[in-house]
């Protein structure tokens, strides 16, 4: 079975909203000819006569009064569906946006979004979950709609990305530990007994390897899963955090911070979406945000 021409709806819309061929065909540009061409069609498609002669007139037949509405909105919903997207109304857009971040990332620049997020539009919601990992598969399914993170060899090729900042390890440590007086040189650094911060639960990285450099190894106490466990053990006690300072900068509040004495890898933290919500303009609405809060915290 043939599929039908949907473009006959748009005319069969004007015709019963005009009942006339020849104001139907000026309306869409057509000659009376080709009109009476569709109204044929149209006659055959739906196997009822729809318009009739009534003296000079034509008058709708009973099926064709049954269509009017029913045609309408279906040509209304089709304009809308093929028109530009409409500006955003913030206060009244209702959504739940899942953003897939680190701790981190949710402790120190979480409450200042939240608030942003519900001046702006107070029907949108945050859920922030854990990420575990680099896999990208969560943006692809459209289980996250934002994500956030240091892209990685894993980072997929089609995963759209902006830079939000640069990151950079610090040592910190509580007050009146021995480090927060004179120079910290790398031997006074590696001394100390250590907290090492490794989802995977490893005890060597970055620093350990510049550290290498100068013939020093540092001794790991313990190692945690997150930044927030490291600098509440450092609070308590004599032991040192390394952590990234954008990523802690509200968690460190009366702690003693430090540059490291040993050059480490920046770490460049990225905005990821995927190109399917690149042009929703909620979405575009929610990155612009995101960004700007990043760059007040600096």
């Amino acid at each position: 079975m043939a599929s039908p021409d949907l473009n006959l709806l748009v005319t069969l819309d004007v015709l019963l909203a005009e009942g006339s061929v020849a104001r139907a065909a000026r309306r869409l540009r057509l000659s009376p000819s080709a009109m009476s061409r569709a109204l044929a069609r149209l006659r055959e498609t739906t196997g009822d006569p729809l318009l009739v002669r009534a003296g000079r007139g034509l008058v709708p037949t009973p099926r064709a009064i049954e269509l009017r509405e029913q045609v309408g909105q279906l040509v209304q919903g089709g304009e809308s569906v093929l028109s530009p997207v409409g500006k955003l109304d913030l206060k009244q857009l209702v959504r739940t946006f899942t953003v897939r971040t680190s701790d981190g990332f949710v402790e120190n620049f979480g409450p200042d979004l939240i608030a942003r997020v519900g001046a702006e539009a107070p029907g949108v919601r945050l859920r922030f979950v854990r990420k575990p990992d680099k896999d990208n598969t969560p943006l692809r399914d459209g289980t996250v709609d934002l994500e956030t993170g240091v892209v990685g060899e894993t980072t997929g090729p089609e995963v759209r990305m902006q830079a939000l900042f640069r990151d950079r390890f610090i040592g910190v440590v509580r007050i009146g530990h021995p480090l927060t007086g004179g120079e910290i040189t790398p031997a006074r650094y590696a001394s100390g007994r250590h907290i090492c911060v490794s989802r995977r639960g490893l005890a060597h990285g970055p620093i350990d390897e510049a550290l290498k450099a100068f013939g020093l190894k540092r001794e790991i106490a313990t190692i945690v899963g997150g930044f927030s466990a490291a600098l509440a053990l450092a609070r308590a006690s004599d032991l040192i955090a390394s952590v990234p300072e954008r990523h802690t900068g509200n968690l460190r509040a009366g702690l003693h911070s430090f540059p490291l004495p040993v050059a480490t890898p920046e770490l460049p933290v990225s905005l990821l979406w995927h190109p399917r919500l690149e042009a929703d303009p909620a979405h575009r609405w929610l990155r612009g945000l995101v960004r700007e809060v990043c760059a007040v915290l600096r």
